[in-house]
C-alpha cells in the first residue's frame, strides 16, 4: 500500500487525522493495544505477513476496528472471501478516490454497532433486573401472605365464636356488627389464599410437559359438579387436544373461567361450551357462555387484580381470579382475552403450544353436566 498516496487522498477529502505505518504483525500487535486505532487500512499482501493477518489480530485482542482493504490487485473471489472472513470493504489502488467514502461509511456502521450493543447490553441488563424484582415480589407476596394466614385464621375463629355464643343475647347492633367481622374476616382469607396462589404460579409451577387438556377438563367438571348441578347448567365439552402444559395450573385456568360462567349468568340456565382448536402450532382455547355479558370497555381492567365489573354485593370474589389466568397462560408463552356481548354472553380465548400438529376436527364429542 503506498502510504503517502492515501494520506494525501485523506487530506484532500478534508480528513483530520493522524496514521502510524507498521511492516510486522507485531509490530502492528503493539500499537493497536498502546492506541486503539479507528480505522485499520492493510495491503493484501505485504512483504513480511497479510493484510488478513491484522483482522486476526484484532479479534485475538478482541478490539472492534474496522478493517479496509488497500490493494493493487484483488479478485472478485478474493475479495468475497475477504468481506466474508471479517474485511469491512475494499479499495484498489486505482480507484483511491472511493477511500474516504468507504472510511465514512465503515466508521458510521462501527458507530450504530456499538450502539445497538450498548442497547443490547441494556436492555438485557433491565430484562435481568426486572426478573430479580419480579421474583422478589413473588417471594414477598408468598411469605406476606402466608405469616397472615395464621393471624387472620385466629381472628375469623374468634369472631364467628363470638357470634355463635352471643347472637341473640346482645341488641340487634351487635349481632349485625359481629356478622360484619365474620364476613369481612372470611374474605380477608379468601383475598390472602388468592394472593397466595396468584405468587406460586412462578414459585410453585411444575414443569411443562405432555398434557391431555380434555382429562383436565373432565376433572375440573367433576370438582364443580355440585355448582353446576345447583345452577341447572349445561356444560358441553368437545374433543380437546393434548398441550404442552402444567397440568395442575392448567385446570386452574379452566376452572376460573367456567366458574366465572356459572357465576355471571343470566336469567336462562347457564349453557357452556369447551372447545379448542389449532392456529399456527398453538391450540386455542374457547370457553363460551350465555351469561350476562360485559360491556366492550372491560377488556382494558379484567385480567387486572383487585378488579371488579360488579359490586360484591352483586357477585362475590377477590378480583384476582382472571389475573391468575393471565399469568398462567403467560407462563406457558399463550395469551388469553375475550369477546362479548352485553346480555348474551361472553367467550374467554386462550392460547397454549400445541403438542399434536393437528386436533380431530371431525366429529366433535360432546358431554352434558347438570339437568336442563
Amino acid at each position: 500500500m503506498d502510504v503517502e498516496l492515501v494520506q494525501r487522498e485523506l487530506r484532500g477529502a478534508d480528513f483530520d487525522f493522524t496514521s502510524v505505518a507498521v511492516e510486522t504483525a507485531e509490530d502492528f500487535t503493539r500499537e493497536v493495544l498502546a492506541d486503539c486505532p479507528h480505522i485499520v487500512l492493510a495491503d493484501y499482501n505485504l512483504p513480511k505477513w497479510r493484510g488478513m493477518d491484522a483482522l486476526e489480530v484484532l479479534r485475538r485482542e478482541n478490539l472492534d476496528v474496522p478493517l479496509i482493504l488497500v490493494t493493487g490487485a484483488l479478485g472478485e473471489v478474493n475479495a468475497v472471501e475477504c468481506l466474508k472472513l471479517g474485511a469491512t470493504d475494499y479499495v484498489l489502488k486505482g480507484t483511491l478516490a472511493r477511500l474516504p467514502v468507504a472510511i465514512h461509511r465503515a466508521l458510521e456502521e462501527q458507530r450504530l454497532r456499538r450502539l445497538r450493543q450498548q442497547g443490547e447490553e441494556e436492555l438485557a441488563q433491565k430484562v435481568e433486573e426486572l426478573a430479580r424484582s419480579n421474583h422478589e415480589l413473588e417471594q414477598f407476596a408468598y411469605v406476606a401472605s402466608h405469616d397472615l394466614q395464621e393471624p387472620l385464621r385466629m381472628v375469623s375463629s374468634y369472631c364467628e365464636l363470638l357470634g355463635e355464643r352471643y347472637r341473640g343475647k346482645l341488641d340487634e347492633r351487635a349481632d349485625k356488627f359481629i356478622g360484619y367481622a365474620v364476613d369481612g374476616a372470611r374474605r380477608m382469607q379468601r383475598l390472602i389464599t388468592d394472593l397466595l396462589e396468584y405468587s406460586r404460579v412462578g414459585t410453585a409451577a411444575k414443569p411443562l410437559r405432555l398434557t391431555d387438556a380434555g382429562a383436565v377438563v373432565t376433572s375440573v367438571l367433576e370438582a364443580l359438579q355440585n355448582t353446576v348441578q345447583a345452577n341447572q347448567a349445561v356444560v358441553v365439552q368437545d374433543v380437546l387436544p393434548a398441550v404442552q402444559a402444567d397440568d395442575v395450573q392448567l385446570g386452574q385456568v379452566f376452572q376460573n373461567l367456567i366458574g366465572n360462567a356459572l357465576k355471571f349468568r343470566g336469567e336462562r340456565p347457564p349453557l357452556i361450551r369447551v372447545s379448542a382448536e389449532v392456529v399456527d402450532e398453538m391450540v386455542r382455547f374457547a370457553v363460551a357462555d350465555n351469561g350476562i355479558g360485559m360491556e366492550k370497555d372491560a377488556s382494558g381492567r379484567i385480567f387486572q387484580m383487585f378488579q371488579r365489573l360488579h359490586t360484591r354485593e352483586q357477585f362475590d370474589g377477590s378480583g384476582i381470579g382472571l389475573a391468575i389466568a393471565k399469568k398462567i397462560v403467560e407462563r406457558h408463552g399463550g395469551t388469553i382475552w375475550f369477546e362479548s356481548v352485553l346480555g348474551e354472553g361472553t367467550t374467554f380465548y386462550f392460547t397454549i403450544r400445541a403438542v399434536a400438529k393437528e386436533v380431530d376436527g371431525g366429529r366433535a364429542h360432546s358431554s352434558a353436566a347438570g339437568g336442563g
